[in-house]
């Protein structure tokens, strides 16, 4: 019988996203096939520190300490009351915003040349970071709504009736790093702007200014690397007439605040330059292995592509298992699929020198 592969599931994080990452992370834990993976849950407080849990769990605290062995052979994860080296073939970070999906873990992973699932360092930090991905997508021409990008401190020089020359009489406010909605206000009028500001800044010193766009919410999923990358057929989130936009409320916490549709009411045209854009924005931004592209279609039919989530949702109402279950791939099989392509892309990159032999030697 073949061995099975041994897989860190990584959760919870230091990050105001860490309940989200639990959630997702049960699922993983929950969905994953047993017969092909022998797996470990590798939780992170909300102070930052790493514990080996019995399974996935909010008090992670409670399981058993980790640390990080920095062997000159095999440099790994070391359980601290036994002193057992976690022999792990590959890490799945489940893991959702600030030190955990912008590059930080993967970096770690990546200097102890250990497998992990989803985008690299570089790929992983630049979608985190919406004023990055604005600046690439708008250099290689994918479609993207107007933005303007803010410092803390050019917050007391920040002019309504700039904004609205430049974007338009609605934009939304976001925090430059981080996600689930989290910091971000829509702004309708000039006296909601000082409140916008505040709230924005208060998760982070850049924020991004976007013109408001009026029309739907769609989401398209990739899988694969290289030109084997594939898009999914969109889906729709049709949001509740209580909300303006999709807030963090209406995400996690309003059950009736939203319904998705599997595969979204659009036209095929449509639909393919969705999946067009969203392959481009994909290999623009470097991403890997898999990740979640939401967009918005105006009234006019017009696709801009919003931004890339490099490690998206796995919980029940997720969007990104819908997606890939409508093409046959339910959940298990969904995640096997993400490993397999993980597993691939290291042995390829495995092929590449890491010494370089010349005079200076010696």
């Amino acid at each position: 019988m073949k061995n099975k592969t041994k897989i860190g599931i990584l959760y919870g994080g230091k990050s105001v996203e860490h309940k989200i990452s639990i959630r997702s992370a049960k699922n993983v834990f929950h969905y994953i096939d047993k017969d092909l993976f022998e797996v470990t849950a590798l939780g992170i407080s909300e102070k930052g520190h790493w514990y080996v849990t019995d399974g996935v769990q909010s008090d992670i605290e409670s399981g058993s300490p980790l640390q990080l062995a920095l062997d000159r052979s095999q440099p790994t994860f070391v359980a601290t009351n036994t002193g057992t080296p976690l022999p792990l073939d590959v890490v799945f970070p489940v893991l959702h915003g600030t030190d955990g999906e912008d590059g930080s873990v993967q970096g770690l992973l990546k200097a102890i040349h250990c497998p992990c699932v989803g985008s690299g360092v570089l790929g992983s930090s630049v979608a985190m970071s919406k004023t990055m991905t604005k600046k690439l997508l708008k250099e290689s021409g994918v479609f993207i709504n107007k933005f303007k990008i803010f410092q803390y401190e050019d917050k007391d020089s920040i002019r309504y009736e700039h904004l609205i020359q430049a974007l338009g009489n609605e934009f939304i406010i976001k925090p430059a790093n981080l996600g689930s909605s989290v910091g971000i206000v829509k702004v309708e009028k000039e006296s909601e702007l000082p409140a916008a500001l505040e709230e924005g800044f208060k998760y982070d010193n850049t924020i991004i200014v976007e013109e408001f766009i009026h029309g739907r919410e769609l989401e398209c999923a990739i899988l694969g690397n290289g030109a084997n990358a594939k898009a999914s057929l969109p889906g729709e989130i049709v949001l509740s007439d209580a909300y303006k936009f999709y807030t963090f409320e209406a995400k996690y916490l309003d059950k009736n605040a939203v319904s998705i549709k599997v595969p979204a009411a659009i036209d095929t045209k449509t639909a393919t330059t969705i999946q067009e854009q969203a392959l481009l924005a994909y290999h623009v931004l470097e991403c890997q292995d898999f990740a979640r592209v939401d967009v918005f279609l105006s009234d006019e039919n017009k696709v801009y592509i919003n931004e890339i989530n490099s490690i998206p949702g796995f919980t029940d109402s997720s969007m990104f298992p819908a997606l890939w279950k409508q093409h046959g791939l339910e959940f298990k099989g969904l995640i096997t699929k993400i490993v397999g392509l993980t597993l691939e892309r290291f042995k390829s990159e495995n092929r590449l020198e890491t010494e370089f032999g010349n005079e200076l030697d010696g």
